[in-house]
């Protein structure tokens, strides 16, 4: 009786064809430009997010002493925004672009190969990544306990950047009804 037919080859045909149906349509919505622009949302908001948090540990680290506000307007000088408008404000919103930007970009790029195995713990990855040029870009001569202070409430700044974003990342992947 086991070499007897089971009827059941017919369904099995029907299923993995509606499978490999569904699977070109993701495909194909995943390279449309409606596809595309929607990760670049999610990415956008998910730096806006991580910006968010980092934005919380860095005022905590003024407050300590251990950052100063007037870093952002060094980089609006830097970048030459000078004279527009108050150079701490062009230069955090300088700031806020690039968490919005190029470095959910970059995370995205990147993600499959940072070590961590979710999105949130390899967004801490990445946001480490992104602190180790922050810390040296932002150092205004700290010493003692005032450069302890800036290392770590800086360094747990990026994390918190980083770890946001990738929860954005991995909620709004892992939705039934997710572009991402």
């Amino acid at each position: 009786m086991s070499d007897a037919p089971s009827g059941n080859d017919e369904a099995d045909e029907g299923v993995d064809a509606l499978l490999e149906e569904k699977r070109v349509a993701e495909i194909e919505e995943f390279d449309s430009l409606y596809g595309i622009v929607a990760d670049g949302f999610v990415g956008a908001a998910g730096g806006l997010v991580g910006t968010a948090a980092a934005t919380v540990g860095l005022l905590i680290a003024e407050s300590v002493g251990a950052f100063p506000r007037e870093s952002f307007g060094q980089l609006a000088l830097m970048i030459g925004l000078d004279g527009l408008a108050s150079p701490v404000a062009l230069g955090y919103a300088t700031f806020v672009l690039g968490g919005m930007l190029p470095w959910p970009l970059l995370f995205a790029s990147l993600k499959e190969y940072l070590p961590g195995g979710r999105d949130p713990f390899k967004g801490v990855v990445f946001g480490t990544m992104l602190w180790t040029g922050f810390v040296l870009a932002f150092y205004d001569g700290f010493t003692g306990i005032t450069l302890v202070a800036y290392v770590v409430l800086t360094l747990m700044a990026h994390w918190a950047y980083g770890f946001s974003l990738g929860a954005v990342f991995e909620y709004l992947s892992t939705r039934p009804d997710s572009l991402v």
